[in-house]
C-alpha cells in the first residue's frame, strides 16, 4: 500500500492514511512561509548599490582624467596662440604635453596665424578602463578635450579725450595724467603693431582746439558770419550735434548763420562756426594766456597716429587751464571714430597730415576687424559756459582785441557796471552740458563704440555722470591719485587683452 492510499471505513466512506495527511501539511505550511524573503531583497539591493556606487567611480576617474587633459590643452594653446611666443606654435603644444606625461593622447594642432593674428586649436582623447563598469559590458572610456585660443591684433582705433582744465593743476594731477598716459600709449601700441593701432589725442578744458589741418578740411572760410581768426582753431557745435557721433553732413546746416556745404576740387566744408578766441577771466597782463580755447601746438587735436614718442611728447607737454567742456571732448573724440569722416582722413593724408597707414580710417561700423574706443577722463564735472555776444565778435579788429584783454578785466576797467551784462551771453548750463554728454556718449554706444571712462578725484556727481556715460558700469574707473596709473593699465590690458574663443 502507498502511503497515500486509500480505504474504505465500516461505514463505506473512502479516507486517506495519517502519513498522507502529514505530508500535505508540511508541503502547506511551507508554501506559505514566507521568512527569508527579505534577505533575497535585501541581497539584490545590495548588488544593485554596489554597481551604481562602482559606476560612480569609474565617473569620477573619467572625469579627473578628462579635467586634467582638457587643463593641459588649454595651457598649451593659450601659450601657442601668444603673438610674442617665438617658438613654433605646434612644438610649443607638444610640449606641454610631453611635460605632462600625456602627449601619447595629443591628436591633432592647427595653426592659423598672420601677420597680426595667430588662432591655435587642439583636440586629445585618452582611454580611462573601467573597473565596474564592465560588468555591463562597458570596458572602456574615451577622455576628450578640444579648444581653439586665439590672439588677434586687430586694427584698433583710439581717442584719448584728457581733461586739461585748471582744477588739473592742483594736486599734482597733471603729472599723474602726463605719466599715466604716456604709458598707457605705449602700452596699446606696442612695438608689433605697425599700421594696426592708431591712437589720436583729444585734451579739452572748456573748448577743443581741432588744429589748423583739421579745421581746414572742415569749416567753410566762405560761410556766412563764420569768424575767420588764426588765434585758434575751435570750432562750436550745437545741441543737436550731440545726437550723433560724426559731423553733420546735410545739405543744410541748421541755423541761419548756416549754409550748405561748398564742394571743391579737392576739399568738402562744412559750414560749423568757429570758436571764439577769450579769455573769461584774468589779470591784466596782455596778450592773454588762459583762453578757453587752447592755442598752443601741443594741445591740438593729434589725429590717427603710431608714433609712442611723438605722442609722450606732446602728452608731456599738457598742462591746466581753463573750465571743463566734457560733451565737447567726448563729442571730438567720437567723431574721430565716426566712418563718414574718413573723406577728411583722406584729404589729410594726402596733404602728409596724417599717416598714410590710416588712410582708411575710421573704418565702417561694420568692420569686424576693427575695434574702437574712446576713453574719456576728467577730474570734474561740466560748467556753465558763457561767450562773448556775436555783436562784439564780428570783425577782424574785435577778434585781435579779445587777444589782448580778458573780458572780465576788460569790463571792470572800461565798461559801466549797468552795460557789462550786453557783452557776454550764457552758451549752456551744467546741466545741460550735462545732457548734451549723455546724448553723445549712447550714440557712441549705439555704435559699438566701447566707452571706458576714468573719474580723478570727482565727486559723487562726476562720478555719476562718468559712470553713465561708460559702456558699463565696469568700464568707469573712479580713482585717486596715483591710481590713475593703474586704471589706464587696466584698460591697455583689456584692449591687448588675449581671449579664450571656444
Amino acid at each position: 500500500m502507498t502511503r497515500d492510499s486509500k480505504t474504505k471505513g465500516l461505514d463505506g466512506a473512502t479516507h486517506r492514511s495519517a502519513s498522507g495527511r502529514r505530508n500535505r501539511g508540511f508541503v502547506t505550511s511551507f508554501a506559505k512561509d514566507e521568512d527569508g524573503s527579505i534577505i533575497i531583497f535585501s541581497l539584490y539591493m545590495f548588488i544593485l548599490m554596489v554597481m551604481i556606487g562602482g559606476i560612480a567611480v569609474d565617473v569620477m576617474r573619467f572625469e579627473s582624467r578628462r579635467a586634467q587633459l582638457q587643463n593641459t590643452l588649454d595651457r598649451a594653446i593659450l601659450a601657442a596662440a601668444d603673438l610674442d611666443q617665438t617658438l613654433d606654435p605646434e612644438s610649443v603644444v607638444e610640449d606641454y604635453f610631453d611635460k605632462a606625461g600625456l602627449s601619447d593622447y595629443l591628436t591633432n594642432v592647427t595653426v592659423d596665424q598672420g601677420l597680426a593674428h595667430r588662432t591655435v586649436s587642439a583636440t586629445s582623447s585618452t582611454p580611462v578602463n573601467t573597473m565596474f563598469m564592465g560588468l555591463l559590458g562597458v570596458d572602456e572610456l574615451t577622455a576628450p578635450a578640444q579648444g581653439t585660443a586665439e590672439e588677434r591684433k586687430a586694427n584698433v582705433e583710439i581717442s584719448m579725450v584728457l581733461d586739461i582744465s585748471g582744477s588739473m593743476g592742483r594736486n599734482n594731477k597733471i603729472q599723474l595724467l602726463r605719466d599715466s598716459a604716456s604709458e598707457f600709449v605705449e602700452s596699446v601700441i606696442g612695438t608689433n603693431n605697425e599700421g594696426l593701432t592708431s591712437v589720436s589725442l583729444i585734451p579739452y578744458t572748456a573748448q577743443v582746439n581741432a588744429g589748423s589741418a583739421l579745421f581746414n578740411q572742415i569749416v567753410d572760410p566762405n560761410a556766412y558770419r563764420v569768424p575767420n581768426h588764426s588765434y585758434s582753431h575751435c570750432i562750436e557745435f550745437e545741441t543737436a550735434d550731440f545726437n550723433q557721433t560724426g559731423l553733420d553732413f546735410s545739405s543744410a546746416r541748421r541755423g541761419n548763420n548756416r549754409t550748405a556745404p561748398v564742394s571743391g576740387a579737392s576739399t568738402q566744408y562744412f559750414t560749423y562756426e568757429q570758436g571764439q578766441h577769450f579769455e573769461w577771466s584774468s589779470s591784466s597782463s596782455r596778450p592773454i594766456r588762459n583762453p578757453g580755447c587752447p592755442d598752443e601746438s601741443y594741445e591740438e587735436i593729434v589725429t590717427f597716429s603710431e608714433d609712442i614718442s611723438d605722442l609722450q611728447d606732446t602728452i608731456g607737454q599738457y598742462r591746466a587751464r581753463a573750465n571743463t567742456a566734457i560733451h565737447i571732448g567726448m563729442k571730438w573724440g567720437t567723431i574721430l571714430l565716426d566712418p563718414t569722416t574718413n573723406g577728411v582722413i583722406r584729404q589729410m593724408v594726402a596733404a602728409n597730415q596724417v599717416d598714410d597707414a590710416f588712410e582708411n580710417r575710421p573704418a565702417a561700423w561694420n568692420d569686424t576687424e576693427t575695434l574702437k574706443v574712446v576713453v574719456l577722463m576728467t577730474d570734474g564735472e561740466n560748467v556753465s559756459t558763457y561767450r562773448i555776444r556775436n555783436s562784439y565778435y564780428n570783425s577782424t579788429s574785435e577778434y585781435a582785441h579779445w587777444n589782448q584783454y580778458s573780458l572780465w578785466n576788460y569790463l571792470y576797467r572800461y565798461v559801466s557796471s549797468y552795460n557789462r551784462s550786453r557783452y557776454y551771453e550764457l552758451r549752456y548750463t551744467s546741466s545741460q552740458a550735462d545732457s548734451m554728454l549723455s546724448n553723445i556718449c549712447d550714440a557712441a554706444k549705439d555704435n559699438n563704440i566701447t566707452v571706458f571712462t576714468i573719474g580723478f578725484e570727482v565727486g559723487n556727481h562726476g562720478a555719476n555722470v562718468m559712470r553713465n556715460c561708460a559702456s558699463s558700469p565696469s568700464h568707469f574707473f573712479r580713482v585717486e591719485g596715483l591710481e590713475i596709473g593703474e586704471a589706464f593699465n587696466s584698460i591697455a590690458r583689456q584692449i591687448n587683452q588675449l581671449r579664450l574663443t571656444q
